[in-house]
């Protein structure tokens, strides 16, 4: 079919990308703290935002964005930095507002503030320098350039890889917000986790920050 990889390629990248999303890394971090935070719906919608994001990216790798990042020094250190200071603010953020967190479980969450929610997980997600690096460095290994068709072959495997993502962060997010009825009966749980949520994001986007490239 035109426009798919192989098959052989589809299944070796749906495992590399499986092996990838299932180790806890900032991402995982990330929706795991609003969903202890806020609730399983708002992990589940910084899930979808996340997701969004990043596949964002893999449009910008089919386009040759990718290639662009990889190679520009200025272009990398811009959105890396965008990025981290995304992190550091939300962090910021949550760790001012850790005391009215039992005040903000007892409120249902309107529409509005889950769009919000959506939409600060793909500022995260379409912010992240280290995936828009790994999908220019690993999604052409997958290609057949033979049988044309690249952008096309890219968007797929990327497909698959925002499917994984959806999948396995969503399982982090119910199971996190699981553990928010447990916290939700102390106002001393809530705030040491609203204040580790937040010293959390800021150490995530510090560390993204001080991230270098390899050459």
């Amino acid at each position: 079919m035109r426009g798919m990889p192989p098959t052989e390629h589809l299944l070796a990248f749906t495992l590399t990308a499986l092996l990838i999303v299932a180790v806890p890394g900032p991402s995982v971090l990330f929706v795991v703290t609003r969903s202890l935070t806020l609730g399983r719906r708002a992990g589940v919608a910084t899930v979808v935002g996340n997701a969004c994001g990043v596949y964002v990216q893999v449009l910008c790798v089919a386009v040759g964005l990718g290639a662009l990042v990889q190679e520009s020094v200025a272009v990398f250190t811009l959105v890396k930095l965008a990025g981290a200071a995304y992190l550091v603010y939300l962090g910021v953020r949550s760790f001012l507002h850790r005391r009215s967190l039992a005040a903000a479980l007892d409120r249902p969450v309107e529409a509005k503030t889950l769009r919000g929610i959506v939409r600060d997980g793909f500022v995260v997600g379409v912010a992240n320098p280290k995936a828009i690096v790994f999908f220019a460095a690993v999604l052409p290994q997958f290609v057949d350039r033979g049988a044309g068709h690249v952008p096309q072959q890219l968007m797929v495997l990327g497909g698959i890889f925002f499917v994984i993502a959806l999948i396995c962060d969503g399982l982090w997010a119910l199971a996190a917000g699981t553990a928010r009825a447990w916290l939700v009966r102390s106002p001393r749980r809530l705030e040491a986790i609203g204040g580790a949520g937040g010293v959390t994001m800021i150490g995530i986007g510090a560390g993204l920050a001080l991230s270098g490239r390899k050459d």
